[in-house]
């Protein structure tokens, strides 16, 4: 405790020593006499001051030396300094204070919690001399004021540590000592060691300190995430502005291709008007003079003198003239004057610029070959990827049972499908396999199980398989460069179908085939199925069976649809004395029209003039001048889907001719056409030359 809760008990318990600080020097009576008063330190009992101020005490005594006196004092100094030895009992004091100061049975937790610091001030109670008074009579009054001093020493080095914060108040969220606890202003607060508090406010601070750390990360990825939507917004406004340009360049070139159409049939229908009139002007005039000729013969008829010669004449006269006045002269005109009133279709045009903004349906997802490990007992880990750069808001999963029990009794096992070998189509990173079943039997699903073909292997290793196919069509991302043999099983509530027969995909470059029902009836696909060629072109449009799907026109082809979205390179060889077309186009392509006289295809013609080879590149009728002084023998062409080019070059000098830009809405199909009998041979599975990422 204080020395203020020292003093407090000497006023309020009688026979209780009082402090052993260092005496004050005694005021002046001028200092302390008021009203003829004098007032004194309660520190001058038992001091050596006391006798100075109470003479009478000192004459009193009778015979008693002054050296009695003070070891009197002394030895009841002593008595004080050590209460222990006269019964003194601190923990009882404090119990009756407690109890005075009203602090109930509840506060014994709270005196537990104090009980540290109370031990302090017990052992501190009263202060302890640092040496005990000599037991020797006469001490002399030098070694009296040694002793004061050097407890005043000590009692402000203990002063000081009562001072010193020792509890923290969770109330006020202060340090506070443990006697503001007992007797101040927190006696009523919820208090905790002052280590435990720190420790705990240290824990709470590493608590904050977490979040705060959880809060930078969380902000560093919405950073970061901001940084990526900020080129995400680039990306878009660049790949938008460069598909309205494209839009506009197709309605351009739409309106330019219905003004040549609509001024065709106006120079048609002014030629046949011109021409019906000139033919009724003709009929008129041959009219006219048969008239004037009959009536000259006429007027020299009566001038005949010679009756006999006149009736003679005059018979043959009235018939030709009888013969002459029955025909009907139509004295209508043959054409009007006024021209039929034409209006541009613009509805393809609005279709176009409507479907700027437009988000056109996503290709179907694509789903990864099953990991090991990927299901358990109740779950299924299901992967895919969307094999193009498709706007996607959202996926729907779906999935039906299969029966994983033995064969069934009751049906049979479906026979191994068969794959359409022709049907194949593959680049670098995909491809796309198709099938047929075989028999009747029922097919619930098909598993497609590939095997990658390394040098060390001598056979197949199935390494991946795709399960749960529904359709007889499944697209497959692969490996670049690499070779697979694929084969495909059915199955059923009867079992499992054997493996069908492999067939090898080689993802070196892209792979197509070439649509035999889009051959024009001229066109001929020789047996390697890469060669085309034509004998006669003298009546293109003849009356040869056709498909529905064929061209009747232009002797052209498609090659299979390129679904895979990135770069495709192929080479075509032609003849240098050969007519021909190559390039892409749409699905819907017009069949009875020409390549690259509409806005569907895009291609490269050759012709040949009396005066030089003559190359155009055509899209809705339309070419760009372009002079290209050394034929090409051996055409390459680039498709790059993902920076809406098509480009064409001569490969055997890698010379680039010319490229288009077009957004291509749909996937394309390489397209070939000969205009003179010639051939032509397409190179598939090449890996784009390095000249061609070239600008």
């Amino acid at each position: 405790m204080s020395s203020r809760s020292g003093s407090k008990r000497d006023h309020e318990t009688s026979g209780h020593s009082h402090h052993h600080s260092a005496s004050p020097p005694v005021p002046e009576a001028s200092d302390t006499e008021t009203g003829g008063l004098i007032f004194y330190h309660m520190d001058l009992y038992g001091s050596k001051e006391r006798f100075d101020i109470f003479p009478e005490e000192f004459s009193g005594r009778g015979d008693r030396s002054l050296g009695e006196m003070r070891r009197e004092s002394a030895l009841s100094s002593e008595k004080v300094q050590h209460p222990q030895e006269v019964g003194y009992d601190l923990g009882k004091e404090v119990a009756e204070l407690a109890k005075m100061y009203g602090l109930d049975e509840d506060r014994e937790k709270e005196l537990e919690l104090l009980g540290g610091h109370l031990e302090k001030v017990e052992r501190r109670w009263p202060p302890a001399h640092t040496e005990k008074a000599g037991s020797q009579e006469g001490l002399s009054s030098a070694g009296m004021s040694d002793e004061w001093n050097s407890q005043a020493v000590s009692e402000e080095e203990e002063e000081e540590e009562e001072k010193a914060e020792n509890v923290f108040c969770s109330t006020c969220k202060i340090p506070i000592r443990a006697f503001d606890k007992l007797f101040g202003e927190h006696k009523d607060h919820e208090v905790a060691q002052l280590p435990s508090a720190v420790e705990s406010e240290k824990e709470e601070i590493h608590k904050n300190m977490c979040k705060l750390e959880e809060q930078i990360a969380q902000m560093e990825n919405v950073a970061s995430h901001l940084e990526e939507i900020f080129i995400t917004v680039e990306e878009n406004f660049g790949r938008q502005e460069q598909n309205f340009e494209v839009h506009y360049n197709d309605a351009v070139h739409v309106l330019a291709q219905k003004y040549e159409e609509q001024l065709e049939a106006l120079g048609e229908e002014k030629r046949q008007k011109l021409e019906s009139l000139y033919e009724q002007l003709v009929c008129c005039g041959k009219h006219l003079d048969t008239c004037n000729e009959l009536t000259d013969e006429t007027r020299e008829l009566f001038l005949e003198d010679d009756k006999a010669e006149f009736m003679k004449a005059a018979v043959t006269m009235v018939d030709r003239l009888q013969e002459f006045l029955k025909k009907e002269v139509d004295f209508e005109l043959s054409a009007l004057p006024d021209f039929e009133e034409r209006v541009i279709d613009v509805s393809e045009v609005e279709q176009l610029m409507n479907s700027i903004n437009s988000i056109p349906a996503p290709c179907a997802p694509v789903i990864n070959p099953q990991a090991p490990n990927a299901a358990t007992g109740t779950s299924l880990r299901v992967c895919w990827g969307l094999f193009s750069d498709d706007t996607v808001q959202c996926y729907q999963l779906c999935y039906k049972p299969v029966s994983t029990e033995g064969r069934s009794d009751e049906q049979a096992a479906p026979s191994p499908p068969t794959i359409k070998s022709k049907k194949i189509r593959s680049c670098e990173s995909a491809a796309l396999v198709c099938w047929e079943s075989r028999d009747i039997n029922p097919v619930d699903s098909y598993t497609v199980e590939l095997s990658k073909l390394t040098d060390e292997e001598n056979h197949d290793t199935i390494t991946e398989s795709i399960v749960g196919i529904p359709n007889c069509e499944v697209l497959i991302h692969l490996q670049p460069r690499q070779k697979y043999h694929i084969c495909v099983r059915a199955q059923n509530l009867g079992g499992c179908s054997e493996r069908s027969e492999p067939v090898l995909i080689d993802t070196t470059g892209t792979c197509f085939y070439l649509n035999e029902d889009t051959a024009h009836p001229l066109l001929a696909i020789l047996d390697d199925g890469f060669t085309i060629s034509c004998d006669e072109l003298e009546n293109p449009e003849c009356d040869l069976p056709v498909y529905d799907n064929s061209f009747t026109r232009c002797i052209a082809i498609l090659g299979s649809l390129i679904p895979f979205p990135g770069k495709h390179y192929w080479e075509v060889e032609v003849e240098e004395d050969t007519e021909y077309r190559t390039g892409v186009a749409f699905e819907n392509t017009p069949r009875h029209g020409h390549l690259g006289a509409n806005n569907t295809s895009w291609c490269m013609r050759h012709i040949i003039t009396p005066s030089r080879h003559k190359y155009e590149f055509l899209h809705s009728g339309m070419t760009p001048d372009i002079r290209i002084t050394v034929p090409p023998r051996r055409i390459g062409i680039l498709l790059d889907y993902e920076n809406c080019t098509l480009s064409f070059f001569n490969a055997d000098i890698a010379q680039h001719l010319h490229t288009f830009t077009s957004h291509f809405q749909h996937y394309v199909h390489p397209c070939f056409a000969l205009e003179t009998p010639g051939i032509l041979r397409i190179r598939t599975g090449i890996t784009p030359p390095p000249w061609t990422a070239l600008p």
